[in-house]
Formats: structure tokens, C-alpha cells, sequence
């Protein structure tokens, strides 16, 4: 049987991992929750931390639509089985979205990841585009898992103009509140499924994270001592609790009582307050952890409705989409929602997208730098 003393051990032994990839962070973290309410209703929180304006907007993107990974000759391609609302990174790639299955991904910093060499004449994928190959193609956590787990192709991260690599990891979940974390760790993929698997934050890798929650756990108590800082450690000890804590009450339901369809849904703002519970206050840093950044935005994402809420840390701003109001049909045009420039939107917005010209997600063979402010 483990110990206190045991569990202190392997905390400082944590603790010296995480400060030994520190210095290399970049400068972004996230936090994503899992919750299931007591009627089935499962949503996903996710914020955003960035060290800037990430200059995201949300797209519509129909069905039918002609992808490749962004690899060179060696890109693995497909064509969208579903339709999907997304929220983008610089209208590179995706950071996020959900599907018209209820499928959400996350994309979320991983400094620790190493995606190895492709074989010789393998299949890859840019970082870019990896989330929106699982939102294309699959309806739930166990088709991905069955999919991804094959190995056809490779993650290959892009670099951005600083020559930092955007190293990520993946969650992804679905309307029966099933779950997934992929990581690559040692040049290896490293699958964690099941629903078990709620919580998920950045450094370290997700074992470790696991084993800090069981040593706050067993040090007291989570009701008694909660850490405080923004490291992703702390983020996601503080996130298990809070979201253990909320109501799992699914009701009252959307109810559409004016032409904004109101937004009455307690369970969806239960999960809204742990997201802002865990966020770092905007405009704040560290000298010393340039690897702190700001919460730029939050998202919950409803995969039984079908409606994605977002919520602008940046601007006074939080409104929702419902996805079965869009036209997701393989002929649709693709739409986009302007976030940037301090846009804002009140309640259903779901009107508000107007068509546009698809972005370009980022190659590979490219270095990425920013757009001007």
C-alpha cells in the first residue's frame, strides 16, 4: 500500500520534471473538463491560455470537403464524413470543435511531446490539421481510438517562426461521454481512453498528471487543500474538484423564449464557472514562468444539443451556436464567424456566420509566423 510519504516522493520527483522542461514552454496552457450530468447530457469545457491574441475565429465547414495532412507528398488525405464547427489558431488550423455527431476535439499544449520519425515513404499529418481529421471522419471516441491506434500515419508538429515546435496533445469525447487523450511521448503513441478521463491540462504527460491527483488526494483531501498557482499541475487538480463539485442536474433546457433564443441552460453555466474558475486572469505574468499566460477564451461545447457556447476573456462577450441550424450538406458553402478585431456576439449567433473562402491550414514545410496586430 502507498504512503503519504511515498506520494511526497513522487511529487518532488514530478515537480523536478515539470521545472526541467519549463524553460522550454511556450508560451500558452489550457485546461479541458469532461461532464456528464445524471440524465446523460455530456459537455466539454475547454479555456484557452495564450500568451497574445490568438486571433481565432469559428468556421462552419460542410461535409464532402477535400483534405490532405499538409506533409508533402507523404500526406495521408481524406474527404469529410461530417460536418463540423470549429474554432481556429491564427486561421491555421484547429484548435478545437465539434462535429455534427456531438464529437468534440481539443487540442491542448504538450511541451513534452516527441511525435518521432515517420517510416521511410510513411503516411503524415500536420498538427494542424490533426483535430480536424478526427471531427472529418469519425462519430465517436471509438472509431477515432480504433482509427488513430492503427498507425497509418504519423503527427508530424509545425514550427513556428521563433523555432519553437506548437506541440500538442489530443482529447477528444462524444455524446455518450466517452473519452480519449493522445499524446505521443518518446516518439510513441500513448492512447488513455475512457470515461474515467475528464480532466486533462499540459505539462506533464498525462500519467504523471494522474499520479499528482492521487497524491492530492491522498494528502488530506481535495476539500481540505486545493493548489492555487496557474501551473498546469495545479490547473488540473483544482479542475477535478470543481468539476466533481457542480450540480449534475441537466436542467432546466434550452428554451426559446425571444427571437435570441435564450439561454437557460444551468448545467452548461455550472461548467462555464469551473472553466473561469481555472483561468489566469488576463494581463497577468510571470518574470520567472514566461510559460503563464493569460486566458484569452473559453468554450463549452454541448455534444447532446448540439450547441457550442464561447465565451471572450478579451472582450465583453459570450454567445452560442446550434449546430443542427446549419447547412452541413456536402454542397454548403463554407461560413465564418469574425472573431477578430474585438467582435462581439449576444446570445444565439448562429445567424451571424456569412460565407467565406476556406483558410489554409498550416504545411509543415513552413515556419509560422503571426499576423501583425
Amino acid at each position: 500500500m502507498r504512503t503519504i510519504r511515498d506520494f511526497r516522493g513522487m511529487l518532488m520527483g514530478l515537480i523536478v520534471s515539470i521545472a526541467l522542461y519549463a524553460a522550454a514552454a511556450s508560451v500558452f496552457a489550457c485546461t479541458r473538463v469532461l461532464y456528464v450530468a445524471n440524465d446523460g447530457t455530456v459537455m466539454v469545457g475547454r479555456s484557452m491560455d495564450w500568451g497574445e491574441d490568438l486571433r481565432s475565429n469559428m468556421w462552419v465547414l460542410p461535409r464532402g470537403m477535400h483534405r490532405d495532412g499538409r506533409g508533402g507528398a507523404n500526406s495521408v488525405s481524406w474527404v469529410s464524413k461530417y460536418g463540423s464547427v470549429i474554432v481556429t489558431g491564427y486561421d491555421i488550423g484547429t484548435s478545437e470543435g465539434m462535429n455534427e455527431a456531438g464529437l468534440v476535439t481539443n487540442l491542448l499544449a504538450l511541451v513534452e511531446s516527441d511525435y518521432g520519425k515517420p517510416a521511410s515513404g510513411g503516411k503524415v499529418i500536420s498538427m494542424s490539421t490533426w483535430a480536424q481529421y478526427v471531427l472529418d471522419n469519425h462519430a465517436t471516441v471509438a472509431e477515432a481510438v480504433a482509427d488513430l491506434q492503427k498507425e497509418e500515419f504519423r503527427v508530424q508538429t509545425i514550427v513556428l517562426a521563433t523555432g519553437r515546435p506548437a506541440n500538442m496533445h489530443l482529447a477528444i469525447s462524444d455524446a455518450t461521454g466517452d473519452s480519449a487523450i493522445f499524446e505521443y511521448v518518446n516518439g510513441k503513441l500513448v492512447i488513455h481512453h475512457g470515461k474515467q478521463y475528464k480532466v486533462l491540462t499540459n505539462s506533464p504527460t498525462y500519467d504523471q498528471q494522474l499520479a499528482i491527483m492521487e497524491y492530492w488526494k491522498d494528502a488530506g483531501g481535495l476539500s481540505k487543500s486545493l493548489p492555487g498557482t496557474s501551473r498546469a499541475a495545479d490547473r488540473f487538480v483544482r479542475a477535478t474538484f470543481l468539476a466533481g463539485a457542480i450540480p449534475v442536474e441537466a436542467s432546466p433546457k434550452y428554451i426559446s423564449g425571444s427571437p435570441q433564443q435564450k439561454f437557460q441552460y444551468q448545467a452548461a453555466m455550472s461548467v462555464l464557472s469551473v472553466m473561469r474558475s481555472v483561468g489566469t486572469p488576463l494581463g497577468y505574468s510571470l518574470d520567472d514562468q514566461p510559460w503563464v499566460s493569460s486566458t484569452i477564451w473559453r468554450t463549452v461545447s454541448d455534444s447532446t444539443n448540439h450547441v457550442v457556447m464561447f465565451d471572450s476573456a478579451m472582450t465583453p462577450a459570450t454567445f452560442w451556436v446550434k449546430l443542427d441550424d446549419l447547412d452541413f450538406k456536402p454542397d454548403a458553402p463554407v461560413k465564418k464567424l469574425e472573431l477578430v478585431g474585438g467582435k462581439t456576439y449576444s446570445g444565439n449567433a448562429t445567424d451571424k456566420f456569412v460565407d467565406a473562402k476556406m483558410f489554409e491550414f498550416a504545411d509543415l514545410n513552413d515556419l509560422y509566423e503571426p499576423p501583425a496586430k
